[in-house]
């Protein structure tokens, strides 16, 4: 949808004053990148509750020029946690804290990179006004260095230990949270110990990206408060959750960085997801059986990894540091068991670890089926119990601090795709039948839209009557349409949700031809200069290009001027061939048309709407394409909601640019919001069975994609861009003309640097919607 402006919320401007409002407008562009209409709302109702509170101005503006930043970093969800927050704080502290608050919250957000560790920031800034409110200011005014170095479980621990040290001394209390005393200095130097996940995220991100050719989504997850061991890493919903920070880890072989750490539990947990397809059944199954069957299953999807990429075998063997001395608990076998797998050097003399090597060695050809860890799990659980140790599950726990607690193994939800997460959705079948099935049919009448089966017919049913129209026109009902499912590129989990958008085929509305013919009329001086570019660019049929020194023929005239410089003794010429070139266009396009509620607004400085000049452009292309001779067709769209993206078929390939497909255009509407991706992947479907060479889809847009059951700005871009990623890989050339003066911050990442054009001037898109497809098809 095109940028909503500022303009229509002119009562918070008023409301806000002229200080605020001007920062407001300042800090307008960018929010409208990073907002959906939802959070705009949020943000501007924020504003305006914090001027009602009658603290000033600065903490008005610190709110406006951070919360963009904020939900840039988390969503927009944290913008309402902040808002909820500072309202909180506001009869226990000054503007003046609030407002810091606000303005080193992009340093937070930034810091911990997760909503919940946000969440737990707030939470404690909010239990530091009740048992130090003298050391928040100080502290936020540092919180930059603080972050810099410590976890979200060390800041809460120096601060606290801060806080209880100094409880009465309120001089000694400032000068410790603003780093200026020697205690202040050691707890934090005590704290900092270890590794950050922010500081390596992005390259552990581009490990794994190196290892597998995608992208893995990974959040940081705060350990205990109180003690420094973060959790387990855990994969929960696509994403792998690692320790927000790592200790080096001191073993007799030496020391092993918290890099190489997060390298080991990342590429663990992405071996996981690449090979753990499928949910195992806990049904029945002990305790002990079940962590056994984890440890087989991790020592399976290990061996595929290592199989693949032998480099992750020694990053992960230097992490088993259990000794074949160790034999006092289950949690020692299941140790040496799950050290023997991976460490063919590993030499462990006990019966029951050679009896996991040979078992796991004679079954390696079921490797790919996780079938293969609950048989030998069951199996080797039932050897664990012979050895008559009590297995407790809080202490009998893999050592290896790199590897999961398997929680994704048994969760039912967790399933390979989403079509299986939701069950309950049973597919609705389509059935093609006869006009005699259908006629004899019972009818249920109390079936709606959702019903189980539909039965279609291939064309519309008429009356015994012949009245010229069809029941459906009769009863002033559409068809149904053709639904189609596509899938939807989540960027948070970096997964296609499979069958997640349905896009149905609309029948496109007539309008009256005279339209089409005042667009011809009043567009005739571009029409004339377009005809001899037009020309130049028809197909010329045979064209004979002589002086060639390879070539189908002999060029009689050069060869004889060539024989005359022989007998004059000159050096002849030896271009005596001629060739015999086709020169034909084999190009198919297919324009796309944004027909969202946005197109109806009136264009800045005319009286004509989005939507009325894209008609007119969309005109002007269709006659010189119809001219050149390329086969084109024209389409629209709009959508309400991932369940409902509308599609309009205005001009097909096979059908003629004609009266039919002229009034088609005439009747073109705009309404409902702009999912791009689904309709792009639907256009690409029908450009795809087209035979010419080359293949074109042109977009013309007036905003970036957008929809009303996404409040995530940065989810449909990234699901665009994905889009034009498979139409290129599927030989499909896509291009964007954006009517938004804006799209320079979005369209490139989603089209491509090359692969776009912002229209400034909108009156001129007639004009330049022609010229731009000469220029790429010449």
């Amino acid at each position: 949808m095109m940028a909503v402006e500022l303009e229509k919320y002119q009562n918070i401007l008023d409301e806000l004053g002229d200080h605020a409002g001007e920062v407001l407008r300042a800090s307008w562009g960018e929010a409208l990148r990073i907002f959906s209409p939802r959070g705009l709302e949020t943000y501007l109702r924020g504003a305006a509750s914090l001027k009602s509170l009658g603290r000033g101005t600065d903490l008005v503006v610190s709110y406006i020029q951070s919360a963009p930043a904020v939900a840039r970093e988390l969503g927009e969800d944290a913008v309402s946690d902040l808002l909820a927050a500072a309202i909180k704080m506001y009869s226990k502290t000054s503007a003046a804290v609030i407002s810091l608050l606000f303005s080193s919250s992009p340093v937070a957000a930034a810091r911990l990179g997760d909503l919940d560790l946000f969440r737990g920031y707030l939470h404690l800034i909010d239990m530091l006004l009740a048992q130090a409110p003298r050391g928040v200011r100080p502290m936020l005014d540092h919180l930059g260095i603080l972050l810099g170095q410590l976890t979200l479980g060390g800041l809460r621990r120096w601060a606290l230990w801060g806080a209880q040290a100094h409880k009465t001394d309120f001089e000694a209390q400032t000068k410790y949270f603003s780093l200026e005393s020697p205690e202040s200095i050691g707890v934090l130097q005590q704290e900092r110990k270890g590794t950050l996940f922010i500081d390596v995220q992005r390259r552990i991100g581009m490990y794994l990206r190196a290892l597998w050719g995608r992208d893995f989504f990974m959040r940081p997850t705060s350990g205990d408060f109180e003690q420094r061991e973060g959790y387990q890493p855990y994969i929960e919903g696509y994403i792998i959750h690692l320790p927000d920070a790592y200790d080096d880890l001191e073993l007799p072989s030496g020391k092993i960085g918290g890099v190489e750490l997060y390298r080991a539990a990342c590429a663990h947990a992405a071996a996981h997801q690449m090979y753990t397809r499928e949910a195992l059944s806990a049904e029945a199954l002990t305790p002990l059986q079940m962590v056994v069957i984890g440890a087989m299953e991790d020592a399976r999807v290990e061996q595929l990894a290592i199989s693949a990429f032998p480099g992750l075998a020694p990053l992960w063997q230097k992490l088993h540091f259990v000794t074949p001395d160790q034999n006092a608990s289950v949690g020692d076998y299941l140790n040496r068991i799950a050290r023997a797998l991976l460490d063919p050097d590993y030499a462990d003399p006990d019966p029951l670890i050679a009896k996991a090597r040979l078992m796991f060695a004679e079954r390696a050809n079921q490797l790919a089926s996780n079938q293969f860890a609950w048989d030998l799990g069951v199996t080797l659980a039932h050897d664990l119990v012979q050895l008559r140790l009590v297995y407790s599950p809080h202490t009998d726990v893999l050592s290896a601090p790199y590897r999961d607690d398997n929680r994704h193994l048994w969760d039912s939800a967790e399933v390979s795709d989403f079509e299986h997460a939701v069950p309950w959705q049973d597919k609705q079948v389509r059935k093609q039948v006869s006009l005699m099935e259908f006629v004899n049919e019972l009818e249920v009448e109390t079936a709606g839209d959702d019903a189980q089966e539909i039965w279609v017919l291939s064309s519309e049913l008429f009356p015994y009557e012949d009245l010229g129209k069809s029941y459906n026109e009769l009863e002033g009902k559409a068809p149904p349409p053709q639904p189609y499912h596509y899938a939807e590129w989540d960027y948070q989990m970096q997964l296609d949700r499979q069958d997640w958008c349905t896009v149905l085929e609309k029948h496109a509305k007539s309008g009256g031809l005279e339209m089409i013919e005042q667009i011809v009329t009043k567009h005739k001086p571009i029409i004339g200069r377009l005809k001899f570019l037009i020309e130049a660019m028809q197909p010329q049929g045979v064209q004979r290009l002589r002086k060639q020194e390879d070539g189908d023929e002999i060029d009689l005239n050069a060869a004889i001027r060539a024989m005359i410089e022989m007998r004059m003794g000159e050096q002849p010429d030896p271009r005596i061939m001629m060739r015999n070139i086709r020169k034909v266009r084999d190009l198919s396009v297919l324009l796309l048309i944004d027909l969202s509620e946005s197109t109806n607004d009136p264009v800045l400085g005319s009286e004509n709407t989005v939507l009325q000049l894209a008609r007119e452009a969309t005109v002007l292309l269709a006659d010189a394409m119809d001219k050149i001779g390329d086969p084109f067709a024209i389409h629209g769209f709009d959508s309400n909601g991932r369940h409902d993206v509308e599609y309009f078929r205005f001009k097909d390939f096979d059908a003629p640019y004609n009266d039919k497909a002229k009034a088609h255009l005439a009747g073109m509407t705009g309404q409902l919001s702009t999912r791009m991706g689904a309709a792009m992947r639907h256009a690409g479907s029908i450009v795809k069975r087209q035979s010419s060479n080359k293949k074109l889809l042109l977009v013309l847009t007036d905003g970036e994609p957008a929809d009303n059951d996404v409040r995530d700005p940065q989810y449909l871009r990234y699901d665009a861009k994905k889009a034009v990623e498979d139409l290129t890989r599927n030989g499909i050339a896509t291009y964007c003309l954006s009517l938004d003066p804006r799209a320079d911050q979005y369209v490139s990442r989603i089209f491509g640097a090359k692969n776009y054009m912002v229209v400034d001037h909108v009156q001129r898109l007639p004009e330049k919607l022609p010229l731009l497809y000469l220029g790429l098809t010449r």
